[in-house]
């Protein structure tokens, strides 16, 4: 039998947006996923530092002409004395401008929703992580890959012992999109990735490497206890690093292979994560997401759907439709913003909100200190480094 799910009413929450202007994949991603179940409603943005364009944005996406801003200060100081007050902001912004526009919000009461990476500089994302404490603010990371339903079910079978005690992990995320110099030719999506003053200290590691190292500690609840990595440039004339390749001892004793790239030619979105355990093994690729490889010592390789009756709880609550009707990169944004809204909605009736299941501002912390120790242990001649 074939059955629906129900999803909230429209416009129980309000957010505002920074970036997402034109010419933004991500920014209208998030904008998507958010209107997916209809629970947070865009109603205040500044979507470009040309304010001509956050206007024809904005006027695109019906935002009233109060609530579009110039910059992101003017639009914190406003929003926090208007009586209908954003109930969140969400930032999709290049990596250099989280820490100042997360740091405005929270000062103002606003909670927050950042992508990834958190900040280029680790002080600056223990510093985001302490203030969000501090005024008792919900901040999400926006990891997008720990909405999968499938991850989901990978976290659970993990936790509750399926595959025994994690020996090995291979994390590995192959593109082949910046195998040339495309940041020559006017694509701004290149253009800033590999600018160091607007991604920070690492390309690709920041921008990819930082998915496995989320998505591994996601299903796995394992922490590095240090690593060894080599990046490199491939492409002349590149600054960061598109390649990497790193080395990740873990805290239970495990060992860790993990492989960004974004100069693999004939790869589009190839991240793919292998967990072997002492009793078995889970395997998970993005870009075949619905399904989970299960195997066992001494049984056959198992294959499960998303969407069968086997599911485990907290994935079986995100999956939205039947086996065999693919849900992918949309569902899974939705699936963070779904959970991050509940939780909001909880807070603000003063509920127990202790089952919170989105990427923190802690998990964010953490992602930046990985981004960092990679770095340094790459620059300092590829040796080990404590996290």
């Amino acid at each position: 039998m074939i059955e629906g799910k129900e999803i909230a009413s429209a416009g129980q929450l309000r957010y505002g947006m920074l970036g997402g202007g034109e010419g933004s994949f991500i920014g209208d991603v998030h904008r998507k996923a958010i209107a997916m179940d209809g629970m947070a409603e865009l109603v205040a943005g500044c979507f470009s530092i040309d304010y001509e364009d956050t206007l024809k944005t904005a006027k695109k996406l019906r935002v009233a002409d109060d609530r579009v801003y110039k910059d992101y200060v003017e639009m914190a100081r406003k929003e926090s004395g208007r009586e209908d007050c954003i109930d969140f902001v969400d930032i999709a912004t290049p990596n250099n401008t989280h820490y100042p526009i997360a740091k405005e919000f929270l000062n103002a009461g606003i909670n927050v929703v950042c992508e990834k990476p958190l900040t280029i500089d680790l002080a600056q994302a223990g510093e985001l992580a302490a203030l969000a404490k501090k005024k008792e603010l919900l901040f999400a990371v926006t990891y997008t890959y720990s909405g999968y339903v499938m991850v989901k079910h990978a976290r659970e079978m993990i936790k509750r012992g399926d595959i025994g005690e994690i020996r090995v992990v291979m994390g590995e995320y192959a593109q082949d999109w910046l195998a040339t110099r495309l940041e020559d030719t006017g694509n701004m999506q290149a253009s800033w990735r590999t600018d160091p003053s607007q991604t920070g200290r690492s390309n690709c590691v920041g921008d990819i490497g930082s998915h496995i190292e989320n998505t591994v500690s996601y299903m796995t609840g394992l922490k590095i206890k240090s690593l060894c990595s080599s990046l490199d440039s491939f492409v002349p004339g590149r600054k960061l690093d598109d390649n990497a390749e790193i080395l990740v001892r873990f805290d239970n004793g495990a060992r860790g292979v993990y492989w960004a790239s974004q100069v693999a030619v004939g790869h589009d979105n190839g991240l793919r994560v292998r967990i072997f355990g002492s009793k078995g093994s889970i395997e998970w690729e993005q870009e075949n997401p619905n399904y989970l490889r299960v195997a066992y010592i001494g049984g056959p390789v198992q294959i499960l759907s998303r969407g069968g009756s086997y599911m485990l709880p907290n994935a079986a609550k995100t999956s939205r439709i039947p086996a065999g009707h693919p849900e992918g990169y949309y569902e899974a944004f939705a699936n963070i913003y779904r959970n991050f809204a509940t939780v909001l909605m909880k807070k603000k009736k003063g509920e127990d909100i202790s089952d919170a299941d989105f990427p923190s501002v802690e998990d964010g912390l953490e992602g930046v200190k990985f981004i960092s120790r990679a770095v340094e242990s790459s620059e300092a001649g590829s040796v080990w480094v404590d996290m």
